[in-house]
């Protein structure tokens, strides 16, 4: 991962979805089989945060994983904070000194262990200076409570005073063949700092499988029904990237969800996606990207073809979790 000793599978598994936000969650059991499976599969890297569920990710990894946790690499993130406090709802940022504080203690009882891998700051919040957040970090580090620290959406000034406290040895943002801001100054950035990049979504939240069209009807409690980027017609829109995807992976005799993977896979070594999933053939299917070889000339195929298609629809809502940099 970057400059540091921190290794990790070259796709990890996120987990939001096995708790939150894609609908009903599924069986808890079924989760369970599938994160030990994850891990028979070489999988060795586990993205989840306390506000997922919320609590209730951390919970299932720690359950699943705790027998194995020495095998393993877990992600997690502080930086919402419930409102009011101790309920289910989550409103506005934390990253206060002493919200970090609990906030680790907490997680640290979900995934059942005395430390977390790789701690990130979920999202930039303005109100507390990144120093103190880096610093807040570091002592934890010191503490032997959190052995790694990370960024999740923060732009360019942000991660290089964070960098300047404390080593940062990952940054996670969406990316992936419909959401390529990063590489306007983030993935630079990172690059000349030598910290790791960890997108999530590079999926495109299901729509670069191929699996979802104009028609897909989602349950009432997904979120990508609130999605700009998910209405019927900027769907149909946006179908031909998956176009794309899909011309180029018949010819590899692979899926366009293999094809998206392995376009990521294939732009940075330091790069770590981190789809997630709550179905074993789906995972299998992901994992085998890492198998996929694109050509430079089918590299440059897919740029070409992509340069020509602008994606509608915004990726949040306009109150959503935009990215902060400061």
């Amino acid at each position: 991962m970057g400059n540091s000793n921190l290794e990790v599978s070259a796709i990890g598994l996120g987990c939001m979805g096995m708790s939150f936000s894609y609908g009903p969650p599924p069986d808890k059991k079924e989760m369970i089989s599938l994160l030990r499976g994850a891990v028979e599969q070489g999988v060795t890297f586990f993205d989840t945060a306390e506000v997922y569920g919320p609590f209730t990710n951390e919970e299932l990894l720690g359950e699943a994983l705790a027998p194995i946790r020495k095998e393993i690499v877990i992600a997690t993130k502080f930086g919402f904070r419930p409102e009011p406090e101790g309920s289910a709802k989550w409103a506005g940022l934390n990253s206060r000194p002493e919200h970090i504080r609990k906030a680790v203690e907490g997680s640290l009882k979900r995934l059942r262990t005395d430390f977390i891998d790789l701690l990130y700051q979920h999202r930039v919040d303005p109100e507390v200076p990144i120093e103190d957040v880096a610093g807040t970090v570091q002592d934890l580090i010191r503490e032997g409570k959190v052995k790694h620290f990370g960024l999740s959406e923060a732009g360019e000034k942000t991660i290089r005073r964070a960098h300047a406290v404390h080593p940062v040895t990952a940054v996670q943002s969406e990316y992936s063949l419909w959401w390529r801001e990063p590489e306007t100054s983030v993935l630079p950035t990172i690059e000349e700092l030598g910290i790791g990049f960890v997108p999530f979504s590079p999926l495109g939240r299901g729509f670069l499988t191929g699996k979802i069209d104009e028609n897909t009807a989602f349950d009432t409690t997904d979120f990508r029904n609130t999605v700009p980027r998910f209405t019927p017609e900027n769907r149909k829109a946006n179908q031909a990237m998956v176009d794309i995807l899909k011309h180029i992976a018949q010819r590899n005799n692979c899926t366009p969800a293999q094809i998206a993977l392995a376009w990521i896979l294939a732009r940075k070594p330091w790069i770590v996606p981190i789809p997630g999933t709550t179905k074993s053939t789906r995972l299998s299917e992901n994992l085998g990207a890492i198998k996929v070889e694109l050509s430079a000339e089918e590299m440059l195929e897919i740029e070409t073809a992509a340069s020509g298609i602008t994606i509608q629809g915004d990726r949040y809502q306009e109150s959503g979790q935009k990215m902060i940099d400061r």
